[in-house]
């Protein structure tokens, strides 16, 4: 649940369940294990594209990122709408905080691992990137 300092919770805004769930249960894990002070927390509102279906309003969804300290967004992973921009705000909030940047910390050791994995494909010949 808390990836290198990050957590995204992502519901469903056309199934009032995935909501319920996530305020009542997965919310309060984050809280609960998150092993980090600095946690960035995002909460995702998606499929927008379905906005005749919608069953959670944006105001709720705001209402529970403000009440958790959470970033929020909606989005439609199905026409890509704000994905790329809810990718790179959360981007920029890690920049942000300097205990993820560290050295010695899991996003830095993780950073530095899938550099030398790139530079061993590239140096045996093949890509870095499919």
């Amino acid at each position: 649940m808390d990836l290198l300092g990050i957590s995204l919770l992502v519901y469903d805004v056309t199934r009032r369940e995935s909501f319920t769930n996530l305020s009542e249960v997965w919310a309060k894990e984050v809280k609960l294990y998150s092993t980090n002070e600095d946690c960035i927390k995002m909460l995702v509102g998606n499929k927008v594209d379905r906005d005749s279906e919608r069953a959670v309003t944006r105001e709720e969804g705001l209402a529970l990122a403000e009440e958790n300290g959470c970033l929020f967004f909606e989005c439609s992973a199905k026409t890509r709408e704000n994905v790329k921009q809810c990718f790179e705000k959360l981007a920029l909030k890690i920049l942000e905080v300097p205990s993820l940047l560290e050295e010695g910390s899991t996003v830095v050791v993780k950073r530095k691992i899938l550099q030398q994995k790139q530079e061993h494909q590239i140096a045996a010949g093949g890509r870095c990137c499919s």
